[in-house]
This record gives structure tokens, sequence and C-alpha cells, in this order.
């Protein structure tokens, strides 16, 4: 089943990448939108999931007595592949969990552009996080806390169910929380997107500056026209450029130094560590109440030494990892406020490359456009033969 799985995938980011670049119906990519919702959701539960999948990626790198199935391989990959070809179409119409979302904009806000810039920073600090986890064998945050797989398998706990509930509720009015704000793997297709030898566009040549299209993205993926500004002519400019230029080394080296600090709490979600800990606050206090875990640890007659010396090879192993994802972090942040000071030169409305989810909904109001499509259907309009 999970081979049909992989095939109806490759079906649907084909459809999905036609539909967006070629075909441009916003009806079509909805009706693709709610099919994968079905199938991939409620029909399969949820997984194989691309987004779940980069725990499984990572697992296998850090371990090497843990294998990846090839269909997991293909659901990683896919996506990412399609992403470098032709844009998000993945996110427009074939993950079940934005597709959910899709389906409750009602009246989305228009969030502030330096807002928008600030919250996506969030999607890689958890990728980072959950890599950083997974690499360790500590916890896989990204199933974990899926805010609608209770939905989808129907079961779960209380908690899931009400923070499925209420990103459903904060989507009606900002579109697809989740993936603007929390998914790591939207952060990767975010990247991937800059990349894309073919991206959703407007009317590069005609535009009307009309504005709609701004309207119309409940996803604050529209830039507006800006003139590019000389980009070193100006001692502002060049004062600006090079304070970046020692802040980035500085938010690296300060973050990553921050992320080995939370290597001792971040290992407390790991078994053995939790384990460790119990079995050493048991020896060292008799009238501490054993656990079911420490109970079955001590039948196994292994050393407790041999334990302890585990959890903290596993202690070490975040510290090094703590570095890393800080690092990332600091990356991250640098780049965005890099990306503040890049002279900007666009001259119409059109949509971001990496904030785009290509759901089609710009085409749909687009006077230019709506002009295009009407010309279009009628050239292929099969003329009537006369009688």
């Amino acid at each position: 089943m999970e081979y049909v799985d992989v095939a109806v995938l490759l079906g649907a980011l084909s459809a999905a990448s036609y539909l967006s670049l070629v075909k441009r119906r916003r009806s079509h990519l909805l009706v693709l939108s709610l099919f994968s919702l079905l199938y991939f959701g409620f029909y399969r539960k949820g997984c194989i999931c691309p987004v779940g999948s980069i725990q499984d990626v990572v697992l296998a790198l850090g371990n090497q007595g843990y294998s990846v199935p090839v269909t997991v391989l293909a659901f990683f990959f896919l996506p990412l592949i399609f992403t470098l070809f032709f844009a998000r179409g993945f996110c427009a119409a074939v993950c079940p969990l934005g597709a959910i979302q899709d389906v409750v904009v009602v009246k989305p806000v228009k969030v502030p552009h330096w807002l928008e810039q600030g919250l996506s920073i969030i999607p890689f600090v958890y990728l980072g996080l959950a890599v950083l986890l997974a690499a360790t064998g500590s916890a896989f945050l990204i199933c974990q806390f899926d805010p609608f797989v209770a939905f989808f398998r129907r079961s779960g706990s209380a908690g899931m169910l009400v923070l499925g509930i209420a990103f459903l509720l904060v989507g009606t009015f900002f579109g697809r929380p989740y993936c603007r704000v929390f998914c790591p793997y939207g952060a990767i297709l975010r990247v991937l997107s800059f990349f894309s030898k073919w991206n959703v566009t407007l009317t590069p040549n005609d535009c009307l500056r009309c504005e709609i299209c701004d309207v119309a993205c409940p996803y604050g993926a529209i830039r507006e026209p800006a003139e590019a500004e000389p980009s070193l002519s100006t001692r502002p400019a060049r004062v600006r450029l090079a304070l970046l230029i020692l802040l980035i080394p500085l938010l690296i080296g300060g973050l990553g130094w921050l992320g080995s600090r939370l290597s001792v709490p971040l290992s407390k979600l790991h078994k053995v560590v939790s384990l460790a800990e119990q079995v050493a606050l048991e020896d060292a206090n008799p009238a501490t109440p054993p656990t079911d875990a420490s109970k079955a640890f001590r039948q196994t007659g292994r050393p407790v030494n041999a334990l302890l010396a585990d959890a903290l090879r596993i202690r070490q192993q975040l510290v090094t990892g703590g570095w890393l994802f800080g690092g990332f972090v600091g990356l991250v942040m640098g780049i965005k406020l890099a990306s503040l000071f890049v002279p900007k030169n666009r001259t119409v409305w059109e949509p971001d490359e990496a904030a785009c989810l290509s759901c089609g909904r710009c085409f749909t109001y687009c006077p230019k456009e709506l002009v295009r499509a009407k010309k279009v259907q009628r050239k292929n309009a099969i003329p009537l033969k006369p009688v």
C-alpha cells in the first residue's frame, strides 16, 4: 500500500505543478487539495508524511542501526525535487496539513511585512530543534506535536485535539498558521523555492497595479513594487553593511553557545538519560519509589555504570548538536537581516518566490489574468461544424 501512496504522491505533485503553472486554475487546485486531504489525511491517516519523514532521514544518518524504507525516502525527496523545478505545488494542493487549513480560511487579515518576516524564522528554529532531537534519538517533535493527526486518525489526546482546533480557529483569519509559522518541511521548501526553475507569476508585462492580488492572497505572499536603491553608494549604506558583516558571526557564536547550554534540559527528553537519572536517584536515596522503567532495567542485570556512561555520551552529543543548532539559528537570523538591505527592484505586484504557496487565489481575481484566461478558453474552444 505504501508503494501505492508513492504513486499517488507522484501523480498529485505532477497535477499540482501543471495546474498552478500551466492551467492556472484555482478551482482545479482546490479539487486536488480536497482529494489530498481525503486520501493522505483521513484515508491514510497522515502517514506516510513528508513533514514527519524529516525525522526518519535524520535518525538514519545519525544511527547506523536504523534504516529508512524506500517509500519514506520517496516521500521525503519527491516534494523537494518538484519544488526545485515547479515551486511549492506540494504546499498548494498535496499536503493534507495545508489542505485542512486551506478550507477554513474565511476572512484573512493582512499581517505587516516585518511581522511576517519575523514569524518566518520560527519554522527554521523548529526544524533545527527537531533535527537535533531526532539525530540523538531523544524525541520526535514533528509527529508528536502534529496538530491535525488527532483529526486524521480520529484518536489522540485531548490536548492535541484542542491544539488542532485552535490552529483551525486561528486559520479562519490568519491563513495557514501552522504552515507559515511552524512547519519545518515548509522551511526547507521555502529555501528551495528560491532556486525553482519555474515560479508562479502574475502579469509582469502589463500589471495594472490595482493591488487586488495582494488583497486576495490570504498568506501575505504578494510583494509590492519597490525601486532599487544604490547598494553601496552612500556612507550610511556602507556602515550598515559593515555592521551586518560583524553581527552575523556574533549571532552564530552567541546562539551556538546558548544552544549548547540547552543540552541538560533537552537530554531529559531521552529515555536513556531520564532512566539513568532515575536509577542514580534511587541509589542515592533508597526511599525514592522505583518506576516501571527502573525496575525493568535492574532485572536485566546490566551495570549501572554502563547506563550512566550511555547517558553522559548522549548528553555530550547534545552539547555538540546544541552548538550546531544555535549556530544554524544565528545564520538564519543573519540572512534574514541581510535580506532587509538587499536592493529590491520590483516594478509590479508579484508573488514572493519563497512565501508563495502556489494556491492560485491571485489568478482568480487578477483582471489581466481573467482576460488572459478567457482568451485561452476561446482559443481552445472547438468550433461547431455546420450541418
